[in-house]
């Protein structure tokens, strides 16, 4: 293999490690958008607690807490689909394991907080 071609395939290797870790940031980027969602969820119904009947403004946050669950069981299948299709060269991505790990405790948090929601 000539020198053009080793550089040149180290630039595409370099270049999937990239992308790999941008699929990372991209992740990163859902799960605090599903943050975010479960905290409107938990403001709504701090705000609009005393509301009558009380059913409304748990509804409303339960529809919140829904969607945070999604954006996360989104996040991970999307994350997962991509991280299928690439190759890591030097790139030490997160592993696979700590992902979905996270998106288990944070699947229960959501649960939990619905719950704790609708108990108060």
């Amino acid at each position: 293999m000539s020198p053009k071609e080793e550089l040149a395939e180290d630039r595409t290797d370099y270049a999937e490690d990239r992308t790999f870790l941008a699929v990372e940031r991209t992740f990163a980027g859902w799960i605090r958008t599903g943050l975010a969602t479960s905290a409107v969820a938990i403001g709504l119904h701090a705000v609009f607690g005393p509301f009558q009947p009380e059913w409304i403004p748990k509804a409303v946050a339960t529809v919140f807490l829904i969607a945070a669950e999604v954006i996360f069981l989104g996040a991970w299948l999307d994350t997962k689909a991509s991280r299928r299709n690439l190759s890591n060269h030097s790139a030490r991505p997160q592993p696979r394991m700590r992902l979905a790990f996270l998106i288990v405790l944070l699947s229960l948090g959501t649960v939990g907080t619905a719950a704790v929601l609708w108990l108060l």
